[in-house]
């Protein structure tokens, strides 16, 4: 018993030593000191066993890797500690407002947001970012107040966060597979801390979420600094403002473009107020300035098609008739959400160029049309999930999906769950198709199977037969 509470206590001295180091420990981000030792707390006492198991294999792969990564990963540490001092606070305080929450809560956003911000800045790391950052929002489950707080469950809400951020850490597996084992161990390590990690941590300590002291006293607001104007206030609902679309607002708040602009001037009264009255000298059979004669001088040249500007389509995310989600030309959209939808729904994806867009929920149909470097993270479709005209996109299955169909595409990279590997694959007019699919167990690696492009028709007993073309090589 000595020698294991020796081993403790040892564990958070270096642990407070390793954030006094970095200069990013908890003291930087304003936390109040609750004056009570804590230390002997079941739950705090779990949290470290979680720091002790699952982090320290994350900060070992990232210093192997060092760079962006590291910093990063620096960052992911430092909001967990952020959220066990926020769990110690909890403890000795009474449960706040929403106004009293969202500045209690500001310490821990104010981590989330400088991961967000490494997000912006462009890197070779972008998934790595990505990884980090999507992962953060599941340390929200620390704001549930209950049911109608517009979160899920803490355990699930945990898994859904994850869910969210695995879409880019299995471009990090796919990418360094061969190339640098080390990111292979950084993202499986990620995975660890969320699951099982935080989410068994959650499961056995906070089930129904945080549990406030009824006679404790009241939440002040941490003096930290303020967050950027553009950051949510607290993560409830978890990095809200990041999913907030402008084309997301009902039409009639927005201008009305094209035809609709045209009917809404005639419907006014007013269409001929702008128009020039033609007078006599204006008409051609009086004009002097006319004669039998062809002039070659003073015309001026015209324009060529380089010069022309090149027509801007509106952005488009909007539910029409209640039955079709339509998400058209957007360019560079990291984080378009659809979380209000239901099996009747169909999803239309066109035009679109390197976005993401995560589909929350089971819908009819998906179909990408004509979209170049597009994401899609989904659930289950009950019909068939259809790509058409693209190029360089990729797809994942988290769910169910009875068809799959590529067509007239080049480069789609398809991820499978579990349950979606008796989905039927047709591809027709298509190259550079792979599927990857889980390996034998939650630790192994996604396996890459190549779809064929290339066939072999021979004539046999009176008809063709048709097998893919293998390559061998030494």
């Amino acid at each position: 018993m000595e020698t294991k509470l020796i081993e403790r206590l040892e564990a958070a001295v270096a642990r407070l030593e390793a954030l006094s180091a970095g200069g990013g420990g908890v003291s930087s981000r304003g936390l109040p000191d609750i004056g009570v030792d804590m230390s002997s707390d079941p739950s705090i006492i779990a949290f470290d066993d979680l720091m002790d198991q699952y982090a320290a294999k994350v900060s070992g792969a990232a210093e192997k890797i060092g760079g962006q990564v590291l910093d990063v990963t620096k960052l992911v540490l430092e909001a967990f500690s952020v959220e066990k001092q926020l769990l110690k606070e909890i403890k000795q305080t009474q449960k706040p407002d929403m106004a009293g929450l969202t500045e209690f809560l500001k310490p821990l956003n104010q981590v989330i947001m400088e991961v967000t911000a490494m997000e912006q800045r462009g890197s070779e790391f972008f998934n790595h970012f990505k990884s980090a950052g999507e992962s953060l929002s599941a340390l929200a489950w620390i704001a549930y107040t209950g049911k109608d707080c517009g979160m899920s469950m803490p355990i699930a809400h945990v898994e859904e966060s994850w869910q969210a951020a695995e879409f880019y850490t299995n471009k990090v597996l796919v990418e360094y597979k061969i190339k640098d084992p080390n990111h292979v161990e950084w993202a499986k390590a990620l995975k660890e801390l969320y699951l099982p990690g935080l989410r068994d941590y959650v499961k056995s300590h906070y089930p129904l979420g945080p549990v406030w002291n009824a006679s404790g006293k009241k939440a002040s607001a941490a003096p930290s600094k303020a967050p950027p104007p553009s950051a949510p206030a607290a993560p409830c609902p978890p990095r809200a403002s990041h999913f907030s679309l402008e084309s997301s607002k009902p039409s009639s708040s927005q201008p009305k473009h094209g035809m609709s602009a045209v009917f809404q001037e005639i419907n006014s009264g007013n269409i001929t107020s702008g128009l020039r009255k033609v007078t006599d000298d204006m008409k051609s059979k009086n004009r002097t300035d006319r004669s039998g004669v062809v002039s070659t001088t003073g015309k001026k040249p015209r324009s060529s098609p380089a010069t022309t500007v090149s027509k801007v389509r509106t952005p488009k995310l909007e539910l029409q008739m209640g039955r079709k989600w339509a998400v058209e030309n957007q360019i560079g959209i990291k984080n378009l959400v659809i979380d209000d939808c239901d099996a009747k729904q169909s999803v239309y994806v066109f035009g679109c160029k390197d976005s993401v867009l995560q589909i929350h929920g089971k819908v009819n149909n998906i179909t990408l049309d004509k979209c170049t470097k597009m994401g899609v993270l989904f659930k289950d479709v009950v019909a068939a999930f259809e790509i058409v005209n693209c190029n360089g996109v990729e797809a994942q299955c988290q769910g169910f999906a009875p068809t799959i169909s590529v067509d007239n595409t080049s480069g789609a990279q398809l991820y499978l769950s579990k349950d979606s590997l008796d989905a039927s694959i047709t591809t027709a007019k298509s190259i550079d198709i792979n599927v990857l699919v889980p390996g034998a167990d939650s630790n192994s690696d996604w396996v890459e199977h190549p779809l064929p492009q290339q066939y072999i028709h021979v004539y046999k007993n009176g008809q063709f037969e048709t097998s893919p073309v293998s390559h061998s090589g030494a």
